[in-house]
């Protein structure tokens, strides 16, 4: 399953020249550093504001255990609870989405790609009430963490 969500990441990245919004609620930037510097400097900023980082992926380091090739390609899984907790209590299904995920990948053309779900998106896919200012205020943080990776 990696692989493939991967492929289709990788397959949007080619389609989608632009920075934000890919359509699908996904929000992808290009970065100017590698995979892995790319989320060292996510991940030291999260860990400056006091966000968790619960795991760190590598995805070609997996394929390349089981004897196949892929790009440098990791996710970073992270996240809050005083922010997620209060969406959870208005939807616990957003559980499947919560912790955060950042993807960071290198396409074929060689460029850094980094995307990670809209708040807004999961907002509506989860139908969430009441927590407005919850959502906005994710989006504006990960706006922010994901810039200060890239830049």
């Amino acid at each position: 399953m990696k692989p493939v969500l991967t492929a289709a990441l990788m397959i949007l990245a080619l389609l989608v020249p632009s920075l934000g919004m890919a359509g699908n609620g996904l929000i992808m930037k290009q970065s100017m550093h590698s995979v892995k510097d790319t989320l060292d400097k996510f991940e030291a900023v999260l860990k400056k504001k006091g966000i968790t980082v619960f795991a760190r992926i590598n995805h070609a380091a997996g394929a390349k255990k089981v004897g196949q090739e892929l790009a440098p390609t990791e996710l970073v899984i992270f996240g809050s609870p005083k922010m997620g907790t209060p969406l959870m209590t208005a939807s616990r299904k957003i559980g499947i989405d919560l912790p955060l995920k950042l993807l960071a990948w290198k396409d074929d053309g060689g460029k850094v790609w980094i995307a990670y779900n809209d708040p807004e998106h999961l907002k509506a896919r989860h139908q969430v009430k009441g927590r407005d200012k919850v959502f906005g205020a994710m989006a504006k943080a990960l706006d922010g963490l994901t810039n200060a990776a890239v830049k």
